[in-house]
């Protein structure tokens, strides 16, 4: 992995910009994740009976056919009626936790100003004040194969912590998450079994570099996807692409 970038992600609500209406919005949101999260869990109970029952009719076709049972198209029937169904929930939770983690709030105006101001002093930041994206677009925050944050992507990274630990960036969290390109691991697979592992392991390096520039632990999460949720199709043949390696901080509303 040769070129890495942080994307800071800051997903708007629709709400208001003075201070009173942007806390009426981060409560609202706050109930609203709430909500949410609890319908994840609901959902996800319901895939493990499904699953467990879909394990019991399998076992049940098996031996309808050793025995020539009558029974077995029926259950044909219903282990595909089963199937869909827990793929249409699968589905449907993945799009869920989709929407949670990235469901924010409209920042305040002093926030959103600090962001643009950091970004204005930084060759490799800019700030997208329509939708709320700082992108770190340096090439040096990881050396290929590595977890270790380089001297200049720390020193970024401890600046945008000051931000988020002012009074206005205070009332966020962070989730910090990873993603790679879908070359395979080939130099430091001893650390990095997979780009599953080397994506978490870059993440989790980052939010050290957070929590040791003061932002509390109970404020940060960090999430690795490897390659599996590409911004830009990859090249063919395993050769990847430098825009899906990155580290994206996603900053949320408190509880989220």
């Amino acid at each position: 992995m040769r070129v890495v970038e942080i994307w800071v992600a800051v997903f708007v609500c629709v709400g208001l910009v003075l201070t009173g209406g942007c806390n009426e919005e981060l409560k609202n949101c706050r109930i609203q994740n709430e909500v949410q999260g609890k319908r994840i869990n609901e959902l996800e109970s319901e895939v493990k009976a499904s699953e467990l029952r879909l394990a019991q009719l399998r076992e049940q076709l098996k031996t309808a056919k050793s025995s020539g049972d009558v029974e077995a198209d029926a259950l044909k029937q219903a282990i595909a009626a089963l199937e869909k169904d827990l793929a249409d929930k699968r589905t449907l939770i993945a799009s869920m936790q989709e929407q949670l983690l990235l469901g924010g709030v409209k920042l305040p105006v002093e926030l959103s100003t600090m962001l643009e101001d950091f970004a204005k002093d930084k060759d490799m930041v800019t700030y997208d004040a329509e939708r709320g994206i700082v992108k770190f677009k340096s090439d040096l925050l990881f050396k290929s194969g590595s977890d270790e944050v380089t001297a200049s992507a720390t020193d970024a990274v401890r600046s945008l912590s000051k931000i988020l630990n002012t009074e206005q960036g205070t009332e966020f969290d962070i989730i910090i998450a990873g993603h790679t390109d879908d070359q395979p691991i080939r130099h430091s697979r001893g650390k990095h079994p997979s780009n599953w592992h080397l994506s978490a392991h870059r993440a989790i390096a980052v939010l050290r570099v957070m929590a040791g520039s003061d932002i509390v632990s109970e404020r940060l999460s960090v999430r690795g996807f490897g390659e599996f949720r590409p911004i830009v199709p990859n090249e063919p043949n395993k050769v990847g692409n430098k825009q899906n390696r990155r580290v994206e901080i996603f900053i949320v509303p408190r509880g989220t």
